[in-house]
């Protein structure tokens, strides 16, 4: 699971809109967290969570499955146990046939999903942050904008 810079940097500059999958409330949660982070640097973030399913955060509709979600998403961060990992990845490339990222986050490995996503052309980075990356790539000043 060696990830070349070159690769996650390329991940992070195509990336617009990501759908991440646990997404909490809680402001003390590491998804949210995440979350508010990726969109502060100019991604769209869509937030999954049944138990949110209506509401409003980071100025988008948290939605409760991946299915929901109306609009097109090319990345997906993945804030669940790795047991549940096929069935999201599943449902992702159902509903995004063209979909560029599948992202386990930190302790989140699933070799079965991540090589089916893979065999149908899907970057597939498992046990990283893409907060910590984004960081450890660009700095804290940096902006998706910057990566063009």
């Amino acid at each position: 699971m060696t990830h070349s810079d070159d690769m996650l940097k390329q991940i992070l500059s195509r990336t617009k809109t990501v759908a991440l999958v646990g997404f909490s409330a809680n402001t003390q949660r590491p998804s949210h967290r995440v979350a508010a982070y990726l969109a502060r640097k100019g991604y769209r973030v869509i937030g999954v969570n049944p138990g949110l399913a209506g509401q409003t955060f980071l100025g988008e509709t948290v939605y409760a499955d991946l299915e929901s979600i109306p609009d097109d998403v090319d990345f997906v961060d993945i804030f669940r146990r790795s047991d549940a990992v096929g069935e999201i990845v599943d449902a992702a490339l159902a509903r995004w046939p063209d979909l560029k990222t599948i992202w386990m986050q930190l302790d989140v490995t699933n070799p079965d999903a991540a090589a089916i996503a893979e065999a149908r052309g899907v970057d597939v980075i498992q046990d990283r942050c893409p907060k910590i990356e984004f960081e450890r790539l660009y700095g804290g000043a940096a902006t998706l904008s910057d990566l063009s």
